[in-house]
């Protein structure tokens, strides 16, 4: 038993069995049952906007937007063109940021441990990325407090922000709050482009090829150090899941979304179904294990006497299948050369999924400049709507960690199903009614587990390479 890790957000535990130096199977538990599904059923549908932020205080903004576009579609309301472009900022702030902790606090600190102190680059690593002290992760956090301005300057405060609404934003931005804006997002890239990357983030956003990455390997840059760690330790062939993604959608505009929606299979490119969603409900302790659920027919009852479940998440699938989600999934859909390649070639893995990340970065960051400019001062920012006494909808956005989907259904003006779907939930889930495993589950076998370990390091660095968020994953 493996746990409870430190460094992912909210608590987890992981089963192995073990023989013969790697992994054979893995149970991954959510031992935290949290009940936010539940705390919102007979509520007036609007106090969504309220509860629903706080089911995480990392990802708050994500859950907030999910929350206002389930309430947009139950009142038929569209947001305003500034409502639309500041609630991308909103979100993409966030996301940046949590990429940004990510990469330095979450999962680079596991290379300074003193297992690799022989590997060349261990001192490096080091200096670098100890924990709470190496000297990227203190520049890391001074970058994300200088990013989080925005939040600062569109929302009010971060987190729980009552700033998305279903028609757009409560609050505008004049020309000087433009100015500071951009003065915000040009300080962040030069903080990115200086120490994170080693180059402009255009050149890591128009990455398109491997080989590309080998000129990026010979400078002085953190990406540069995991590019060589990656290499050294062969990041590319470990936690290889069913490369099957799923991802919403991120950012809409006018003519579309800067992140496409759909599916990958082995097929290739398809549509998202949002009907042939379920959750299975076998290996969780719910009640409800006849069968799947769709989230608009789905409950959230604990079982007390359940003695064969082994985690409070349940399994989600689309069309009975287990899907990974996050910024891997989001760069495989909007059809990024270097990660379809990459996975082509060799899977998705350890180094694909942080390398998507990093890729991510990039293109948002610019993408949120170019928000910025278009911005109306003294145009619309909100459009109002109607609560109506009967309806359904579903918010589906996108988080740091992938797909985020709420299914709110109102009657007689009150919340009578609210059904939350967190990315860790379709990452982090149990066995199905068929038995098979979630993606981290499938990721963690074949693991390598050197004599003694009793934390394998190896499975850390899968773990961390979903970057969890438990607290979101159990509602």
């Amino acid at each position: 038993m493996v746990g409870p890790f430190n460094r992912v957000e909210g608590d987890l535990e992981v089963r192995l069995d073990i023989a013969g130096g790697e992994v054979l199977a893995a149970f991954v538990t959510s031992p935290l049952f949290r009940g936010f599904e539940r705390i919102l059923e007979g509520r007036d549908p609007r106090d969504a906007l309220v509860i629903a932020p706080r089911i995480c205080g990392i990802c708050s903004v994500s859950q907030s937007h999910a929350a206002a576009l389930a309430l947009a579609g139950v009142q038929g309301v569209a947001p305003t063109a500034n409502g639309r472009v500041a609630t991308n900022l909103l979100v993409a702030t966030e996301n940046v940021a949590d990429h940004l902790t990510h990469f330095h606090v979450f999962f680079m600190p596991d290379f300074a441990r003193a297992i690799y102190a022989g590997q060349p680059w261990f001192a490096r690593a080091e200096t670098r990325f100890k924990a709470a002290q190496g000297t990227s992760v203190r520049a890391a956090l001074a970058t994300r407090t200088t990013l989080l301005h925005v939040l600062g300057l569109l929302a009010g405060r971060w987190p729980h922000t009552l700033a998305i609404q279903p028609g757009g934003v409560t609050r505008g931005a004049d020309a000087r709050d433009k100015m500071r804006l951009l003065a915000t997002l040009g300080a962040t890239r030069q903080e990115l482009e200086e120490r994170l990357f080693g180059a402009p983030l255009a050149r890591i956003a128009a990455l398109a090829a491997p080989e590309e990455l080998d000129a990026l390997r010979r400078g002085e840059s953190d990406l540069a150090l995991f590019l060589a760690i990656a290499e050294d330790l062969d990041l590319a062939s470990l936690g290889r899941a069913y490369d099957r993604y799923l991802s919403y959608g991120a950012y809409p505009d006018e003519d579309g979304r800067l992140y496409a929606r759909g599916i990958v299979t082995s097929e290739g490119r398809g549509a998202l179904d949002t009907d042939a969603i379920a959750e299975d409900h076998t290996n969780a302790r719910m009640e409800g294990r006849w069968r799947a659920h769709h989230p608009f027919e789905g409950f959230t009852f604990p079982d007390a006497t359940d003695e064969t479940g082994y985690s409070w998440c349940k399994a989600p699938r689309l069309a009975g299948l287990p899907f990974e989600t996050g910024a891997v999934a989001r760069q495989m859909v909007d059809g990024q050369p270097l990660i379809r390649a990459l996975v082509a070639s060799g899977g998705g893995s350890v180094f694909v999924r942080v390398l998507a990340r990093l890729i991510e970065t990039a293109r948002t960051l610019l993408a949120m400049e170019d928000w910025v400019r278009r911005l109306e001062p003294g145009a619309p920012w909100c459009a109002q709507g109607e609560m109506p006494r009967e309806g359904r909808a579903a918010g589906l956005t996108e988080a740091a960690r992938g797909a985020l989907g709420h299914w709110l259904r109102v009657e007689d003006g009150r919340i009578a199903g609210y059904q939350i779907i967190a990315p860790t939930t379709w990452n982090f889930s149990p066995r199905d009614a068929a038995g098979v495993p979630g993606p981290l589950e499938a990721a963690l076998v074949g693991a390598p587990v050197r004599q003694g370990e009793t934390t394998p390091v190896a499975v850390q660095h899968i773990v961390r390479s979903f970057d969890p968020c438990m607290v979101c994953t159990v509602h």
